[in-house]
């Protein structure tokens, strides 16, 4: 059975890097290459690194709660050395290594053990073809999580890593617009191979892919390692290739860093943190379907983000919850979707809300005008008022129009009769025309189906 180990990297959200005041940009945000650089970030001459972001070390604090990790009171920078193009001081400062105490351990999250969460600062970007290199990234604060060999497939490490990132989004530390990268370590026990390491590998479909190959690949004769190696995933041929022998510790020559002090973390300091720290998507995830008895998969799309969530739930105590639950989970999302947006830079309101589904509800409007008026709150240009006649259900009323707009589309009839079905859409449509979207939509359709037999 193949054992598998991650060491994840992403970007901690914070507005400066990690040890200056240059912006920290990265994902859709880039800015343009080598403009958020200073003497700090870019090694020169005599530049000493200031203090230490104190949102960065507040952020990395929850995502180790978040982890259940044991939180360690004093911190010591190590400087990790390696002689790369995108490394301008010749070595990385990090809370890891041969003579560090890191930030969080022996945490655990969804039966997966963590071995270690620990902070350090992201080199340069270097472009080994051109051999250009941009240090707008150079000193952003990372987060790695190291996790214990406790995965038994590639499908329970993508969809452990799924849950991740939809947990840390809930506490806004984890930049997720900006992906992942994990080093993966996969071996294969039962034959007495030694771990191998691919490096740097950018997505979870690429996780999976790795993974895959790297445990069929040393199944294969004479291809089970013998030695720890580092490799690396090529994405266009779907395999891995050797890069190097693993680095030991010592290959990095880890040193405490002089010109950085000691973190030392009070323990009323976490606990405040701590008790910030919402629930988590499945704790959210338990208590909605208990209270409002829907079902999971609803649940589970509401849970994908904190706000959404936290708005259903503001909304469901005064509407309708199974009303509320499709208006939410299909057509505010959908809406949001195709806008680009979140629900916080929309003028949406819980209370704007709860009138809409009210008037939906006593059949004031109707769905389709409530979609519109959901599309003018989200892209204000098509600003619609929340005011309609009441919705046409009447059935001799709407018949009279039925039979109007039936006398007005003899193909569609024709067409209809003729096995087109789809021509019935587009005379409920002309019927929803005529009212100006008022007539109830199942009352009209199915006096058409009536009236065209």
């Amino acid at each position: 059975m193949v054992k598998v180990g991650l060491e994840i990297h992403g970007y901690i959200l914070t507005e400066e890097k990690l040890f200056c005041p240059c912006k920290a940009l990265h994902g859709t945000k880039q800015a343009k290459p080598n403009t958020n650089i200073c003497p700090i970030c870019t090694a020169q001459p005599g530049a000493k690194p200031m203090l230490p972001n104190k949102e960065a070390i507040k952020k990395a604090i929850e995502i180790a709660l978040l982890l259940n990790c044991k939180i360690n009171s004093e911190l010591v920078w190590q400087r990790k050395h390696y002689d790369w193009p995108d490394l301008p001081k010749g070595y990385q400062n990090t809370i890891s290594g041969a003579h560090a105490t890191p930030l969080g351990e022996k945490g655990e999250f969804l039966g997966i053990r963590i071995r270690e969460v620990h902070l350090e600062e992201d080199p340069a970007a270097w472009n080994p073809k051109t051999g250009e290199i941009d240090y707008n990234r150079s000193g952003s604060p990372l987060i790695e999580i190291v996790t214990e060999p406790d995965f038994n497939s590639s499908e329970r490490v993508v969809e452990w890593l799924r849950q991740l990132v939809i947990t840390l989004g809930y506490i806004k530390a984890f930049d997720k617009n900006s992906g992942i990268k994990a080093d993966v370590n996969v071996s294969l026990p039962e034959l007495k191979g030694e771990r191998i390491e691919v490096k740097n590998v950018n997505s979870l479909k690429n996780i999976q892919k790795a993974i895959e190959y790297e445990t069929q690949r040393q199944k294969k004769p004479g291809e089970l390692a013998k030695k720890q190696e580092t490799r690396m995933f090529d994405e266009a041929l779907g395999i891995t290739k050797k890069m190097r022998e693993k680095e030991q510790a010592q290959d990095y020559r880890f040193i405490h860093e002089p010109d950085l002090p000691i973190i030392k973390l009070e323990k009323s300091r976490i606990q405040k943190i701590k008790s910030s720290i919402p629930e988590t998507p499945l704790q959210k995830l338990e208590k909605i379907i208990k209270k409002h008895k829907i079902d999971k998969k609803s649940a589970e799309v509401l849970t994908k983000k904190l706000e959404i969530v936290e708005f259903f739930e503001k909304v469901a105590e005064k509407a309708n919850p199974k009303l509320a639950l499709p208006w939410v989970t299909v057509e505010l999302l959908s809406v949001l979707n195709y806008n680009k947006k979140e629900i916080e830079d929309v003028d949406i309101s819980p209370e704007k809300f709860i009138e809409l589904l009210k008037k939906i509800e006593n059949k004031t409007i109707t769905p389709l005008y409530a979609k519109d008026i959901l599309r003018s709150w989200v892209k204000p240009s098509n600003k619609l008022p929340l005011k309609q006649q009441k919705m046409i259900s009447n059935k001799n009323e709407l018949e009279d129009i039925c039979k109007k707009i039936l006398g007005e589309n003899p193909k569609a009839i024709s067409d209809y009769k003729a096995g087109k079905k789809e021509s019935l859409n587009f005379l409920v449509g002309k019927v929803m025309q005529a009212t100006n979207k008022r007539a109830d939509f199942r009352t009209a359709k199915d006096l058409l189906e009536k009236l065209l037999r």
